[in-house]
């Protein structure tokens, strides 16, 4: 097909930046090159990739699998220069929310310690999975079960209770723990960065009234302005330590399942030895990590 790596850069970037001009803009080419460019690329691979009017643009299906792939070869190729040069590259972890609560910094400063030619380096994007399939990441950290791919290895790791978000000083605040019962009556803020808690977790017919803000700043503001109240995992309370929110356990609430989420192919030579000290820290400080599993 003849497809070239400016032509991947060039999905990439209409992708990311989701119009013609703003993609132009990151790849520092005018708008008519690249409009032609990616009018090349579909007729070489033969197919639509992008529908566009005057007014809207968005991938289509066949976009949106070879957008994401495409970003897999760059970051691939960009690694392989990088190894080339003998430029020790960081093994980068991510996560959406709380990484691994109070288990954090002893995990990155342990391994830093035994490991100090092998850096590591934490990132929190907006999807951490996408970020992982797109090879950004090496491996990632959810609270979410993670969407079947065959490419994909999924690990459980631990279980965290969840905890109720409450502004500070209010009657449910000098609890010493609630039900979720008790906040069938306040508004529970919800963010879209951290999908643990959804309206599900109450019965139908007695669920609170619900709203979502972008993300974790809004809501922890949201909720010591005493506007709402929210629901999370037990690793917020030390990430995100807030002076007008107390955090309170949930008596009767699911526990969330800590999960490591990584390729099945590594994508750097130390992953297998992280994920070796992960399971050591993890089984020093809780309950030992459940067996590897398919996702």
């Amino acid at each position: 097909m003849n497809v070239e790596l400016r032509h991947l850069r060039a999905l990439a970037a209409i992708g990311d930046q989701g119009t013609i001009s703003a993609a132009a803009v990151a790849l520092r080419i005018s708008q008519p090159a690249l409009s032609r460019t990616l009018e090349q690329l579909e007729r070489r691979i033969g197919t639509q990739l992008v529908e566009r009017t005057t007014r809207h643009l968005a991938l289509t299906d066949a976009g949106r699998l070879l957008h994401e792939r495409a970003h897999l070869i760059l970051n691939q190729l960009d690694d392989a220069l990088v190894e080339a040069a003998a430029e020790p590259r960081p093994l980068r972890v991510g996560f959406a929310w709380a990484a691994l609560g109070d288990r954090t910094v002893p995990l990155l400063r342990a391994w830093r310690g035994q490991h100090p030619k092998t850096p590591v380096r934490v990132h929190r994007p907006a999807d951490p999975e996408a970020a992982l399939r797109r090879g950004e990441l090496d491996a990632v950290i959810v609270r979410t079960s993670p969407s079947p791919h065959v490419d994909l290895v999924s690990q459980e790791l631990y279980q965290e209770c969840r905890l109720a978000a409450v502004p500070e000083g209010t009657p449910l605040a000098l609890r010493s723990a609630v039900r979720l019962a008790d906040l069938i009556d306040q508004p529970v803020v919800l963010c879209s960065t951290a999908a643990t808690a959804t309206a599900d977790l109450w019965p139908r017919g007695r669920r609170p009234r619900t709203f979502q803000v972008a993300n974790v700043d809004e809501w922890l503001t949201t909720i010591a302005a005493g506007d709402a109240v929210g629901v999370t995992a037990q690793g917020t309370e030390h990430s995100h330590p807030h002076p007008g929110v107390t955090y309170l356990p949930i008596t009767d609430a699911a526990p969330v399942t800590v999960r490591l989420v990584r390729p099945r192919t590594p994508t750097h030579p130390a992953t297998s030895a992280f994920v070796d000290h992960l399971q050591k820290v993890i089984a020093t400080t809780g309950p030992k990590p459940e067996a590897e599993e398919d996702s």
